[in-house]
C-alpha cells in the first residue's frame, strides 16, 4: 500500500455485510475501474468462520491486482489469512502489540481520530499509515470524533508516514481532503452504494481527485 507519488489513492473499505455470492464479482469490478491501493475487511459483527471465509474469497481477487488485504481489528486472523495487513482502532488491539503480532513485514494501520497525538504515537509504536477521521457524517458507523482537513495539512507537511481521511467520504466533498494532503481517502457508501454500481463509484472518485 504506497502513496502514488504525491497523488491521493483510493482505499475500499468493505461493507459491514457482504454477501459472498454476489460480492466478489462487485470487488473485481470496483477494482478494474480504476486505482484502489487497499481493501480493508471490515464486517461488523462476524464470527471467525466467516471472516475467514470473506478472505478466502476475496484475497485472491484483490491480491491478483496488487491491491494490498488488511483486516480490520484483529492481528490474529490477518496472519491467519494471508492478508497483507491490519488495522485497528483505539479500542481494538494496541498498535504496539498488533505488530509484535504481524511482524514487521506486514502493513499496520491505526484509527487517530483527529488526534495528533494519537497519530504520532501510532507511529511510533510502528503503524505504516494514520487515518483521521470523520470528516463527514457517515452512516456506516456512528461518529464520536470528528476532523477537519487541517490536520491533514499538518501531518502532511510534517511527517512522512502516510494519512488516510475516512468518515463519508463522496465524489463532491473530497476535494479539501485531497488539496490537504491526505494520501489516501477510505471510502464505504460512495463505492458499493453508488446508484451505477461500484464500478462507477470508483470511476467518479478517481475523477473528483484528478479534479482536486
Amino acid at each position: 500500500m504506497a502513496a502514488g507519488a504525491g497523488r491521493c489513492r483510493l482505499y475500499l473499505v468493505t461493507p459491514p455485510a457482504i454477501d459472498l455470492a454476489t460480492f466478489p464479482d462487485l470487488l473485481a469490478a470496483a477494482l478494474d475501474a480504476g486505482d484502489v491501493a487497499a481493501l480493508q475487511l471490515r464486517l461488523k459483527p462476524a464470527d471467525d468462520d466467516t471472516l475467514r471465509r470473506a478472505a478466502e474469497r476475496l484475497l485472491p481477487i484483490a491480491q491478483s491486482r496488487g491491491v494490498a488485504v488488511l483486516m480490520n481489528d484483529r492481528p490474529d486472523l490477518a496472519m491467519a489469512t494471508g492478508c497483507d495487513g491490519v488495522h485497528v482502532g483505539q479500542s481494538d488491539t494496541p498498535a504496539r502489540e498488533a505488530r509484535n503480532i504481524i511482524g514487521p513485514d506486514r502493513q499496520l494501520g491505526v484509527t487517530c481520530h483527529a488526534s495528533r497525538h494519537l497519530a504520532i504515537t501510532a507511529g511510533e509504536d510502528g503503524a505504516d499509515y494514520v487515518a483521521f477521521g470523520a470528516f463527514y457524517p457517515t452512516g456506516t458507523k456512528e461518529v464520536q470524533h470528528h476532523a477537519e482537513p487541517e490536520i491533514l495539512q499538518w501531518w502532511s507537511e510534517l511527517m512522512t508516514l502516510p494519512c488516510v481521511a475516512i468518515g463519508g467520504i463522496t465524489a463532491a466533498n473530497c476535494a479539501p481532503l485531497v488539496q490537504a494532503g491526505a494520501d489516501f481517502l477510505a471510502v464505504v457508501s460512495a463505492v458499493w452504494g453508488h446508484p451505477d454500481g461500484p464500478a462507477a463509484g470508483v470511476r467518479a472518485l478517481e475523477a473528483a481527485i484528478a479534479a482536486a
